[in-house]
């Protein structure tokens, strides 16, 4: 049959409509025609198994709403026919496999109801075998007793029988047109956008848009020193998002709704959360400060808590599994967060938002399409039912960063001056990664705008009025000495080394007058090598004790000074004047809670019994601050940290009576000087007295017994300075006798 012209009106029925096939008048093709091409246009050729009724006019071909629109076709249009034969020879027209986008023909009667694919494709086989089926062409499929759905054919693969039939192993290849078989293999996959829920083994591959966003680097966000943590994070909290909601289906496990980050202030909690939700495909992420839920309406607070959650919370009644990743983050969680009972208020308004928390993110009615950031400096003010898995179960300490992590930081924070050339040759970042231990990232970030300012200042001529160099563009070049300047005078570490106290305590430095200031300080480089070896138990605990005015303190602080360790803090009464006894355990414990974050660290306790408020005349003493004293003495730090606690004590048999020793690796013993020669060992060191002089001195000491400490001798070398030139050897053996440090038989008069 020749090409004839026709024209194009609706299908009959709503039944037929839904067959996939042109509806013809019988009298219009010969009964052994099963599809016809027609032609709308040069290169517009479409193929359709036709099906014959008698409401349908001679001349006129019933197309389906989808097939009009696949065809664009419009009614009453004329249209060029002809029939189309499928050769059973040709190579590329037997389909072995069609590739089918599936949606919901009406969006409003959308539902999360699982979709078998498998039942899917035997229904498709059963009512579309030996049809016609074309790349791009859209059709409406009745499934079961479910809801009709859109159809667009994706993909077609054929066989080649021509290969086939000489013997060849032939791979499917891909077609335009083909005739569907009874063993065709059909695939069903979500049209983009779609929430319908497909489950199933003839589920095609779902193109699903990564979680983790392709463009996404982790330097270039501004981010440093964190890899180990971030690798965690993603690990406990992302990998089971990344893989197809199937699967995850498959093992039964729930995705991780809760992270809490901890740590000390500026080391890139809140810089990570808020990086989070840009390296996610997901929503935009809603960032609240832990204050800002608080109101002081009844009832508001709450309110506000299920506001944050509405969104995630319609979306998942729409959309199942389907749905959109909700990120929340609490900035500063601990304001809403605390444990609950402990707050002094009458009114609960703390406990009811912590409830309120608790039941939205792991309640009755559970979301699985949220992921909640906490963050915080106080992880011990949180209430524990948040920590519990299915909560924030991914905890992860933000600590401070090792050295490589430091030397990222710097490179992020200089990349731009390295850029345009305005930072000197001479700057090497992994020498100050090396000088700048225990930085947090906001301290190295400080440190690199104290030494940039350093710099600028080099270029301002103040005069009577402040001028600007101007040449400054070109001269501008912020160099190594810039960053020391910085390092020396402008940026210190919190968690860093208590620098000015050891100084204040080493004003006089060390004195090695014998053998005891020798072998004590020997004894204490063995225990530093013991707290720093990494086959100790992780701490290490030394009482120096010895008479007053010995000079305990100096050494513990030289000690402190000799373990190079970048954390180095002094526990001393004098800063706990007026304290309370819990106000006080309070600050002992933070100097220890500060050195549990460091992986080196030591802690200085001087004059242990004065902390202690101990008094003879009683005696009394704080048992709150003993037993808080006794927990941390033997409290283990980390795994992978290093602590050595040294403290001092005049008072070795009032410690044993509170049964403090057994808490110590070691106790020590400062000597006094109880010899002549350790005398003459100290004058000579000093500028005091001439040569002639300490042998005068040494001569008159010969056979003396001698007691005096070494802080008590340091202060009568001071007097004898003042002393005039001819009465200072005679003033200074008399305030040694008055001072208890000669047999007061002795007279040097």
């Amino acid at each position: 049959m020749a090409q004839v012209r026709m024209r194009a009106g609706r299908c009959p029925t709503d039944e037929l409509s839904l067959s996939n096939c042109a509806i013809t008048n019988k009298d219009d093709f010969m009964s052994d025609v099963k599809h016809i091409e027609v032609t709308t246009g040069p290169s517009q050729h479409f193929v359709f198994t036709i099906r014959s009724h008698h409401e349908v006019p001679p001349g006129t071909i019933g197309f389906s709403l989808p097939q009009r629109k696949w065809a664009s076709l419009s009614l009453n249009q004329e249209i060029n026919v002809r029939p189309y034969y499928f050769n059973s020879t040709s190579s590329l027209e037997c389909l072995c496999t069609v590739v089918l986008e599936v949606d919901f023909l009406q969006k409003k009667s959308a539902t999360t109801e699982p979709y078998d694919t498998d039942q899917m494709a035997k229904e498709f086989l059963m009512q579309f075998t030996g049809q016609a089926f074309t790349v791009q062409q859209k059709l409406a499929f009745a499934f079961s007793q479910k809801k009709v759905l859109e159809v667009v054919v994706k993909s077609l693969e054929a066989a080649d029988l021509n290969a086939i039939k000489a013997g060849q192993n032939a791979k499917p290849c891909p077609t335009r047109m083909g005739c569907l078989l009874a063993d065709t293999n059909i695939q069903f996959e979500k049209m983009e956008g779609s929430s319908i829920n497909l489950v199933g083994k003839s589920k095609g591959k779902v193109v699903r848009q990564s979680i983790i966003n392709p463009d996404w680097d982790f330097q270039k966000m501004g981010i440093g020193g964190l890899d180990t943590e971030f690798n965690a994070i993603f690990r406990r909290a992302f990998a089971s998002r990344v893989f197809p909601p199937e699967v995850v289906e498959q093992l039964g496990c729930k995705h991780v709704k809760g992270i809490l980050l901890y740590g000390p202030p500026g080391t890139g909690k809140t810089l990570m959360a808020r990086q989070i939700g840009k390296m996610l495909n997901a929503r935009e992420p809603k960032i609240v400060n832990g204050p800002q839920i608080l109101d002081k309406y009844v009832g508001e607070s709450e309110a506000n808590v299920r506001r944050l959650f509405a969104e995630a919370e319609e979306e998942e009644k729409r959309l199942g599994p389907n749905s959109g990743l909700h990120i929340i983050i609490f900035d500063e969680i601990d304001a809403i967060c605390k444990a609950r009972g402990s707050s002094g208020s009458s009114t609960g308004v703390h406990d009811t938002v912590v409830n309120q928390l608790l039941s939205k993110i792991d309640g009755v009615e559970q979301l699985n399409n949220i992921l909640v950031i906490g963050m915080t400096n106080r992880r011990d003010m949180i209430d524990e039912a948040l920590m519990r898995p299915g909560r924030l179960e991914v905890q992860m300490e933000i600590g401070l960063p090792n050295e490589n992590g430091r030397h990222q930081i710097l490179n992020i924070h200089t990349a731009r001056m390295k850029e345009y050339k305005k930072i000197n040759p001479d700057v090497d970042l992994k020498e100050l990664a090396t000088l700048t231990k225990n930085f947090s990232g906001a301290e190295l970030e400080g440190l690199v705008r104290a030494a940039q300012s350093t710099a600028l200042n080099r270029l301002v001529k103040a005069t009577s009025k402040v001028e600007v160099d101007p040449e400054a563009v070109e001269k501008l070049l912020v160099g190594r000495g810039d960053f020391l300047h910085a390092l020396e005078h402008d940026v210190k570490p919190a968690f860093g080394s208590s620098a000015e106290a050891l100084d204040h305590y080493l004003a006089r430095g060390i004195i090695n007058w014998g053998t005891p200031v020798s072998s004590l300080l020997e004894d204490g480089m063995l225990l530093i090598q013991q707290a720093r070896s990494t086959e100790s138990s992780g701490l290490v605990s030394v009482l120096l004790e010895g008479p007053p005015n010995s000079g305990k303190t100096a050494l513990a602080a030289q000690l402190a000074k000799n373990s190079d360790f970048p954390f180095i803090k002094v526990c001393s009464p004098e800063e706990m004047v007026g304290f309370t006894e819990s106000a006080k355990c309070l600050q002992i414990r933070k100097y220890f809670d500060d050195a549990y974050r460091s992986v080196l660290s030591c802690v200085v306790v001087d004059n242990i019994e004065r902390l202690l408020d101990y008094g003879s005349i009683g005696p009394r003493y704080s048992n709150l601050t003993l037993q808080a004293l006794l927990v941390l003495l033997k409290k283990q730090p980390p795994r992978g940290r290093k602590l050595l606690v040294l403290c001092t004590t005049s008072r070795k048999e009032v410690l044993r009576d509170m049964e403090m020793l057994p808490c110590f690796t070691a106790v020590l013993h400062v000597h006094s000087l109880t010899k002549p020669e350790h005398l003459v060992a100290v004058l000579e060191e000093s500028d005091v007295f001439s040569k002639r002089e300490v042998q005068d001195i040494a001569r008159k000491l010969q056979g003396q017994k001698l007691f005096i400490g070494m802080k008590k001798l340091l202060a009568l070398l001071d007097m004898a300075r003042q002393t005039e030139e001819q009465y200072r050897v005679i003033k200074f053996l008399t305030k040694l006798e008055e001072e208890g440090g000669l047999d007061s038989g002795s007279s040097f008069h």
